[in-house]
């Protein structure tokens, strides 16, 4: 099987500081990878690396595209880029705010991802964005409503569905359930696992979270000091733990 997304040692440097260095690895459809792993770690540098918000120093990020087959994204053009991130590839920022236009309704920000794909029929666009609203449990009620009158949670959820719509293969997710409520997380987890297998997307989540990845990953890679230290099946990872960082990590004797 071709992979979606293989990654090719993917550097970066700020300065003399390591962000992430010759990080590689293969991604295949429907699967989800976890990267964990305490501040500064380099997951975050990483994960925006992958997404094209950094342009990494050396290596590869290379997508199977739908057209043209594999495609290293990191030397497409910007306009390329910026068409996969609105059609096959999302992004789902931990603060539901940085991914939300804020002075426009729910149903807007839904429909203004399915209009950037070419939609143009009102009605069509309203009752998909209606119908988004009702997959992450959010009234339709709300429609006109502007996220400024939602609670966190709800607002990731529109995140969320705003995201999703266009069907993307790829979803880029930093630390999706950060600052929320233990309840909301809870509600919001299963809500992303059901959607990750009712879609059959294939997702990379960053998060400092141990029960996220236990519940949304298939793979866990572990990062310290911009360096993968321990890579394998997500129960294997924190059941089995082989590095010493790692078993900290699992022990929650380090802050993460």
């Amino acid at each position: 099987m071709t992979p979606l997304l293989s990654v090719q040692g993917i550097t970066k440097f700020y300065g003399q500081h390591i962000g992430c260095k010759d990080v590689a690895f293969d991604l295949y459809p429907g699967e989800v990878m976890g990267i964990v792993g305490e501040s500064g770690s380099g997951k975050s540098t990483l994960l925006n690396c992958m997404a094209g918000h950094l342009t990494p120093d050396a290596g590869a990020v290379v997508f199977d595209t739908r057209t043209d087959g594999p495609r290293d994204t990191v030397t497409m053009s910007e306009p390329e880029r910026r068409m996969l991130s609105r059609t096959d590839w999302a992004f789902v920022h931990q603060h539901a705010r940085d991914g939300l236009r804020m002075g426009v309704s729910a149903g807007g920000n839904v429909g203004e991802r399915l209009m950037a794909v070419g939609d143009r029929h009102y009605g069509d666009i309203r009752a998909k964005a209606t119908d988004w609203l009702g997959r992450v449990e959010i009234d339709a009620n709300r429609v006109d409503d502007r996220p400024t009158t939602f609670s966190g949670g709800m607002q990731q959820r529109l995140q969320i569905a705003r995201n999703l719509v266009t069907g993307p293969r790829l979803v880029f997710m930093d630390e999706p359930t950060g600052g929320l409520d233990v309840s909301v997380q809870a509600r919001l987890l299963d809500l992303l696992r059901g959607l990750v297998r009712d879609m059959g997307l294939s997702a990379i989540i960053v998060t400092h979270d141990l029960a996220v990845v236990r519940l949304l990953a298939d793979r866990l890679m572990v990062m310290k000091d911009g360096h993968v230290v321990e890579a394998g099946l997500t129960d294997q990872v924190l059941d089995d733990p082989q590095h010493a960082y790692s078993q900290l990590l699992v022990s929650s004797v380090l802050q993460v």
